[in-house]
């Protein structure tokens, strides 16, 4: 076995919360790569407090950015492990989306990534959602696990 923890640093994009409303969008927190060479990006949802269909959906973007500023998509040369949509990575529409975690691996050149998040409907109670992003590959390992 080699030493995994001493590699990677997790970073809480978006803490657990329930993403409810009405076409409305959520931008998790961006996270620094600065020092890292990689990334993965993991989303969590739980249980729908919503039947989810076509008109009552989630739809979820990974974004980059040079300033932490100005956000776009990225390209699915930026990505490894998923295939994009229209720069959709996500669209979670129905009961077998949800109660799971998917994962997105970003090799793009920018130094913050986040996830945005639209809700398409009117989501009265919310599902359960979160973003955790793990920086691997650090220019200086050792201790990266204690943050």
């Amino acid at each position: 076995m080699r030493d995994l923890g001493n590699n990677l640093i997790q970073v809480a994009s978006l803490l657990p919360q329930l993403a409810s409303g009405n076409g409305t969008t959520t931008n998790s927190t961006g996270v620094n790569l600065v020092g890292f060479e990689g990334a993965l990006m993991v989303l969590s949802a739980g249980a729908e407090g919503d039947t989810l269909s076509a008109s009552l959906k989630y739809t979820v973007k990974l974004q980059h950015s040079t300033d932490d500023s100005t956000y776009t998509d990225v390209a699915q040369s930026d990505v490894t492990d998923a295939t994009l949509a229209s720069g959709v990575w996500l669209t979670l529409d129905a009961a077998a989306d949800v109660s799971q975690s998917y994962a997105i691996g970003y090799i793009g050149g920018n130094q913050y990534v986040r996830v945005e998040i639209v809700r398409t409907g009117n989501h009265a109670t919310g599902t359960p959602l979160s973003a955790v992003v793990l920086k691997g590959y650090p220019h200086h390992a050792g201790g990266a696990s204690s943050n």
